[in-house]
């Protein structure tokens, strides 16, 4: 099967829906995606599972029903667990310049989704759109532009013993020591710790940890495990007290979020 993320010639979108069958054009299922980039754009939704991509700037998590969007030369790296079904949309590189330029989480509503599906029943060719495709495309594109951004990003500082601190917390989520502490085993003054982790990522250091906290979360909720299992491994000091982080983030609690985002497509962005 032709590689569409590849071209940059032909309509401005190409669309596809499906899951992990051999000759889909994104592969889901379970699988590890190495280092690569696209010519065009590219907006990736799932439907059950998690995806987490990698840039050099950082982690982005995609739940199930939310876009996540990379834009058209990015290198990167995914991974994909327990996803079946989802749809991509392609974009060539002038019909990306309006969106972001580094990648993003973004909400899915109904209208976005329905004007996927239609898009995606389209067969690509290099040809020119129909009028009324165009004006699908249009009105995709709109929607694509006024999506809501979602705050899913784990951005990495850049100095060596700085991102050694950030990869120790996420292979050891439970390490419960201070920046201070952290900084000393690092090699650093504890100052320069403190100055750098903001200037390198934007956030103070507690709101990092708990940003990792809340990513490994959604991971270790997703594949299964328990609230109790995961606020164990995360270095909570009860499930109380995980529940109260995630329901700060979210709004609501891990079995809630999780029950509403499993539920048939058609309810998919309807919390009750």
């Amino acid at each position: 099967m032709e590689d569409f993320s590849e071209r940059t010639d032909g309509p401005a979108l190409l669309a596809f829906w499906g899951g992990d069958e051999p000759e889909n054009a994104f592969r889901l299922g379970t699988r590890e995606y190495g280092w690569h980039r696209h010519a065009r754009g590219q907006l990736f939704c799932i439907e059950q599972g998690l995806v987490r991509v990698r840039t050099a700037q950082g982690s982005w998590l995609l739940p199930p029903h939310r876009a996540g969007w990379i834009p058209p030369g990015l290198d990167h790296e995914a991974s994909v667990s327990g996803a079946l079904s989802g749809w991509g949309v392609m974009l060539a590189p002038d019909a990306s310049t309006l969106l972001p330029e580094r990648p993003c989480v973004m909400g899915v509503s109904e209208l976005l989704r329905a004007l996927v599906r239609r898009a995606a029943s389209w067969p690509h060719s290099a040809g020119a759109l129909e009028p009324e495709q165009a004006r699908v495309v249009a009105v995709l594109l709109d929607e694509i532009r006024g999506a809501r951004e979602e705050v899913l990003h784990l951005p990495m500082p850049a100095e060596r013993r700085l991102l050694a601190i950030a990869n120790r917390l996420i292979a050891h989520p439970d390490d419960t020591r201070t920046l201070d502490e952290l900084a000393v085993w690092a090699g650093l003054s504890a100052r320069t710790a403190r100055r750098h982790f903001v200037a390198q990522t934007g956030m103070s250091f507690v709101q990092w940890r708990q940003q990792a906290r809340l990513t490994l979360a959604l991971e270790r909720l997703a594949s299964g495990e328990g609230v109790a299992q995961v606020a164990d491994a995360l270095g909570y000091a009860t499930p109380s007290n995980f529940i109260a982080m995630f329901r700060k983030a979210f709004g609501e609690s891990p079995g809630r979020y999780f029950a509403r985002e499993q539920r048939p497509a058609g309810n998919a962005g309807h919390t009750r």
